[in-house]
């Protein structure tokens, strides 16, 4: 089994401070994008419920359509009830026979004008719907009309930047290799506490460089020397030497 590497501080540091600049330039590129990735997930989920919205009026409408055909079809029934009744009628042998045969013709004469305030009701009901319908549709299609704008640009920036960025990652994944995982997890949570990703920063007149807090000049002996990880005991972020960062180049 092949013996891993036990990199020095100072080593360490280098990578630290290589790791720092690249990602930076890959926030820079992050920064280019600005909001467009957010915009076109945002985009992309608002046209999903526009569309589920749609399906959900559009069933909506084939059940009262169904609903309505049913009412037509008991106004038929009603109306061939009633004329039977009415055949009947000419051949009834009491008052009583004529009177059960009138009331059930009435009865007959009220779901036929039921069915017609059901049916009229329905289709005003049909015809809401259908303006809703049409306003989802349009949203819907403003809504693409956008998205196609956004992932436009975005596919634009990615293009421009793409042979870049790769570059900038793999050189990242480089430096990350060089450095052992437990001061990789705090490097990757400092980042993570700073809107400006700043996690290593050189300490420039005799002042941290990310929240310019001033820096004992023992501490700054110790920072020079390069024998071990020393942190700014204002904002937590891993100081190192202006010499040190001066001389690493991100190309």
């Amino acid at each position: 089994m092949a013996a891993v590497k036990d990199f020095s501080v100072e080593e360490k540091l280098t990578s630290l401070v290589s790791l720092q600049k690249i990602d930076c330039k890959l926030d820079e590129i992050q920064i280019l994008k600005g909001e467009l990735p957010i915009e076109v997930k945002d985009l992309e989920d608002e046209i999903e419920w526009l569309h589920a919205r749609q399906t959900r009026v559009e069933e909506e409408i084939n059940g009262i359509q169904e609903f309505i055909a049913q009412k037509k079809q008991g106004i038929v029934d009603a109306e061939a009830l009633i004329k039977k009744y009415e055949k009947q009628s000419e051949n009834v042998k009491n008052n009583r026979e004529f009177e059960a045969i009138n009331k059930e013709m009435e009865m007959q004469a009220l779901e036929v004008k039921l069915c017609e305030k059901h049916i009229k009701d329905a289709t005003e009901e049909i015809a809401e719907k259908a303006k809703q319908l049409e306003a989802a549709k349009k949203a819907v299609a403003t809504k693409e009309n956008n998205l196609s704008g956004k992932k436009g640009e975005l596919e634009k920036i990615i293009k421009e930047t793409e042979k870049e960025e790769k570059h900038y990652n793999k050189e990242a994944s480089g430096a990350r290799s060089n450095v052992d995982e437990r001061l990789i997890l705090s490097y990757d949570r400092i980042r993570k506490n700073y809107r400006n990703g700043l996690a290593v920063v050189p300490v420039e007149r005799d002042s941290c460089g990310g929240c310019f807090h001033a820096i004992p000049p023992q501490k700054q002996s110790e920072i020079k020397l390069r024998k071990k990880v020393m942190v700014c005991e204002n904002c937590g972020r891993i100081l190192v030497d202006a010499d040190l960062n001066d001389t690493i180049e991100v190309k």
